[in-house]
């Protein structure tokens, strides 16, 4: 007999690979040194050959991945390298994909459909608050272990999103995905947001409730065109039992274009909620309820904390979307929209400020930090700068450890305070608020913070003038949020406004009006605009090549953009 293979002098490899796919296998095995299960998955490089930049990116992932502290996602224990190939190690998984479950039983009972989404959105705003998309959500991996909870697979390759992501085509070229489940914007643009995920968890959904695949074809091609261009038929021509606010919800999930989709997983979560009923034994699949079950226990306990501050499972349709919950805030809403063309005003009228003087944001439920003249001064206990600058080191140190939303919450406090004390355009208290902005953008809490970035241009315009370079980074993140929170019609309006006055302050050859027409052109194509993305790219490098190196590392990127478009760009 062989004898086993260990990696690391620590983990020892079973026979053969549990599984395998195109970008990577796992192997189940034993660390040596704790005497536990273990699974241990490698990269695959494409080509066969080694890949440095491959390799960097799943590193740098593999540190982000392993920040997802959920009990629907599988601990990460390490990281390292065997034979020039990375690897991780993780926590094994005992139980049944999705897959096997709807091969098994052809669909799904409702209520076991429904609670097998709920989990995984629960997973996916996780993930979505620590920057990642997981780009290929799909019944293989999620697994359904006997307790009956929902560990989602796969996160060792997912994406972590900046916002040169946002519209990234990938290295190769090639689609990361499976193309039964894949959003329209991956298969054309090779894009990804978090409403891709909640696509996919859509394919899912319909899956599960009708034993199908929502499309099917001879070829992978073929598949990959009807999820941009087909229909799927209606969910309750194979599955008539299905309740209406639930077959709309998937019909929302599926929708082609990503800002049609709920804004949020926990958005979702909540519509599936009122359906995760009726959650009976499943042959085979769980353990038997006779055997307690610790994490049932554990979860039935937390399910009693703060009752009445949860918001009341209830089917929903496409207007609960609007309805704000503790864990969700609202879409876009008037009170983000910066005037027809995009800009702050510098002239600070009522009506044209993003929200009442310190009320909370009609869209967010944030404080933007306004002070409220008609406050009692009593109800504002006093601060000083010296506690200002207190609070700020007290934040950073939260984020030091990761602790975002523990950081921006003591900012946004601090700001509410000192903006009373101070005025909201006091230097201290904007140079605060520009620190609560950015630690809801490193956190990934868009949502939350483009209004906050909003209400600054706002304030700063009003203070400084329009063209002043505050204002300008603070209109840029306000973009960028709703770029990366899958708004990108409200993006591209907003760059768009930002480009004109840029080029009329820098000229139209500074390098930063340069950046922002490139990642205009991006944003065209995580909007499945291609043929716009065209013109802007190849404007873009005709004006490039007047005054820069074709080497330069601008004109490279845009030239390969060019190339990954349909045609090779023209």
């Amino acid at each position: 007999m062989a004898e086993p293979t260990v990696i690391n002098d620590r983990y020892e490899l079973q026979a053969v690979p549990l599984a395998k796919g195109g970008m990577g296998e796992v192997w189940a095995g034993r660390d040596t040194k704790l005497e536990r299960e273990i699974a241990v998955k490698f990269i695959r490089f494409p080509d066969a050959d080694d890949d440095e930049e491959l390799v960097r990116r799943f590193r740098r992932e593999s540190r982000v991945t392993a920040r997802l502290r959920h009990p629907g996602v599988p601990s990460i224990f390490d990281v390292g390298s065997h034979n020039g190939r990375p690897y991780l190690v993780m926590e094994l998984v005992h139980g049944i994909s999705v897959s096997d479950l709807i091969a098994e039983h052809g669909t799904l009972p409702l209520g076991w459909a429904a609670a097998i989404a709920a989990q995984t959105c629960s997973v996916l705003t996780a993930a979505h608050q620590e920057q990642l998309v997981h780009r290929d959500l799909k019944p293989a991996n999620l697994m359904l272990q006997p307790d009956g909870t929902v560990k989602v697979l796969d996160f060792g390759l997912a994406v972590a999103l900046d916002v040169a992501d946002i519209s990234r085509l990938t290295r190769t070229g090639q689609h990361i995905g499976t193309p039964a489940y894949m959003a329209p914007e991956q298969i054309q643009d090779a894009t990804s947001s978090t409403r891709s995920d909640l696509y996919s968890l859509g394919c899912v959904l319909y899956e599960s409730l009708t034993g199908m695949r929502l499309f099917r074809g001879p070829t992978d091609y073929a598949v990959m065109s009807k999820q941009v261009g087909e229909r799927p038929a209606p969910l309750r021509e194979y599955r008539p039992d299905v309740p209406s606010e639930l077959t709309e919800l998937v019909t929302d999930l599926l929708a082609k274009e990503a800002e049609d989709r709920p804004e949020s997983a926990p958005t979702v979560y909540h519509r599936l909620l009122p359906f995760a009923a009726d959650v009976e034994a499943l042959p085979g699949a769980l353990a038997n309820p006779a055997i307690p079950s610790p994490t049932r226990m554990y979860a039935s306990v937390l399910s009693r904390v703060f009752p009445y501050g949860s918001p009341s499972p209830r089917p929903a349709g496409k207007a609960s979307d609007s309805a704000p919950s503790p864990e969700e805030p609202p879409a876009d809403t008037a009170s983000d929209e910066v005037a027809p063309d995009e800009r702050p005003s510098g002239r600070g009228s009522a009506s044209e400020r993003p929200d009442p003087p310190n009320q909370d944001s009609p869209e967010t439920g944030e404080r933007t930090g306004h002070p409220d003249p008609g406050a009692a001064a009593e109800e504002t206990p006093a601060i000083t700068r010296d506690e200002l600058a207190a609070a700020k080191n007290r934040a950073d140190s939260r984020v030091q450890h990761s602790r975002y939303d523990e950081a921006a919450e003591l900012l946004r406090a601090t700001v509410d305070s000192a903006s009373r004390v101070f005025g909201s355009t006091d230097g201290d208290v904007i140079e605060l608020r520009l620190e609560w902005a950015r630690v809801l953008y490193d956190g990934g809490q868009y949502q939350r913070a483009g209004p906050v970035y909003h209400a600054l241009a706002t304030d700063l315009a009003q203070r400084d003038g329009l063209d002043t370079e505050l204002v300008f980074h603070c209109r840029l993140r306000n973009a960028s949020c709703h770029a990366l929170g899958g708004n990108h019609s409200h993006a591209l309006r907003a760059m768009k406004s930002l480009l004109a006055d840029e080029q009329r302050v820098f000229g139209d050859d500074h390098p930063r009006t340069l950046d922002l027409r490139c990642q205009i052109g991006l944003l065209q194509l995580g909007a499945g605009k291609p043929e716009e993305a065209e013109t802007t790219l190849s404007t873009l490098l005709d004006d490039l090549l007047r005054t820069h190196d074709p080497e330069h590392s601008l004109v490279v990127k845009v030239r390969e953009l060019l190339d990954g478009l349909p045609g090779g760009g023209g």
